[in-house]
């Protein structure tokens, strides 16, 4: 399971940017309990405790061996940094299908398209992070595919990006430190999809 260090160029984009006095502010889409969008708000004040339930995505891709493509979130991001979590995850913009805004956003942070991506259902969860105190309310949209390309992934977003198969995802889940609060809730969703995927040999 070698970890790889992300040593790519920078493409900062106004997803990533670090809440800012003079930067342009980041949307996102508040949805009631049915994902039915409500209004708008900026990310964090989304994001502040105890948090508005608003729309995001997160993604899982798989190499042709079926091992998930899992990133360290950069240690510079406000929310959440540090820690291992799924290939991709983010908020579409107001009005961006959720389904474009996986493949952008997974692009900009790897380096790398999806060669295929799938819906994989929805999840409503609501996870604080002690480290930062804010808050996720999220309705998050699933997706899963298969990865296009070597990534290349962008240092300001990713730390380090790991291939791992179920038990070397095992072994980081009790071994590498923290995970994102969310990991779990979202890949128990996937499973289907995934499984449909990458077949039962991979061991999803």
């Amino acid at each position: 399971m070698p970890i790889t260090p992300a040593n790519g160029g920078s493409a900062k984009t106004a997803e990533t940017a670090a809440p800012s006095g003079s930067a342009e502010p980041i949307m996102l889409e508040l949805v009631d309990e049915d994902g039915t969008t409500i209004g708008t708000a900026e990310k964090l004040s989304a994001h502040l405790a105890p948090g508005k339930l608003h729309r995001a995505f997160s993604v899982f891709l798989f190499d042709d061996e079926g091992r998930l493509l899992l990133q360290r979130r950069a240690l510079s991001k406000y929310h959440s940094p540090g820690v291992w979590s799924n290939t991709c995850c983010g908020h579409p913009y107001p009005g961006e299908p959720p389904f474009a805004a996986a493949a952008r956003r997974t692009g900009e942070e790897l380096g790398a398209a999806p060669a295929l991506l799938r819906e994989a259902g929805t999840v409503r969860y609501n996870h604080p992070d002690p480290a930062s105190g804010l808050v996720e309310q999220e309705y998050n949209h699933v997706f899963a595919g298969l990865v296009g390309a070597t990534p290349n992934p962008d240092p300001e977003e990713i730390s380090e990006i790991a291939f791992v198969t179920p038990d070397e995802l095992e072994k980081l889940l009790r071994d590498a430190g923290p995970f994102s609060a969310w990991f779990m809730n979202v890949l128990d969703t996937a499973r289907p999809t995934v499984r449909a995927l990458t077949g039962t040999a991979a061991g999803w």
